[in-house]
């Protein structure tokens, strides 16, 4: 018995981002075909997101500084980005250091107010 497909890919679901497992150290002969895998990854399921899970990648050094800064920019060429999860602290102040910014999982977005934010205010309230 047949039946015909739905239009579309049903396997894919556009709110779950793919998931890109960094193995360190990666080597500069790596960097490309990783580049590759983000790029096609942003293609198959048009999330706009790759979590790039980075617990794996070693200790923090310029290396991967590289590499996610490379990832990163094959991310925004494919009119995407990436994510990153479960960074080493001094990966995060790393690249905060040589001026990179990339999301990490669980920080709020940009446009979303932190928790415990109060927006609003009292009239009487004393100014702070």
């Amino acid at each position: 018995m047949s039946y015909a497909l739905p239009p579309g890919l049903p396997i894919v679901d556009a709110m779950t981002p793919a998931v890109l497992v960094l193995v360190g150290p990666v080597t500069r002969d790596e960097v490309t075909g990783l580049c590759e895998d983000v790029r096609t990854l942003l293609e198959a399921t048009g999330a706009g997101v790759v979590v790039c899970d980075v617990g794996g990648l070693g200790p923090p050094g310029l290396g991967a500084v590289d590499l996610l800064a490379r990832l990163q920019l094959a991310a925004r060429r494919a009119g995407g980005r990436i994510r990153l999860r479960d960074p080493d602290p001094g990966l995060h102040a790393l690249l905060d250091l040589v001026g990179i910014r990339i999301e990490m999982e669980g920080e709020p977005e940009q446009r979303e107010p932190a928790l415990g934010v109060e927006e609003a205010v009292e009239p009487g309230d004393p100014a702070l």
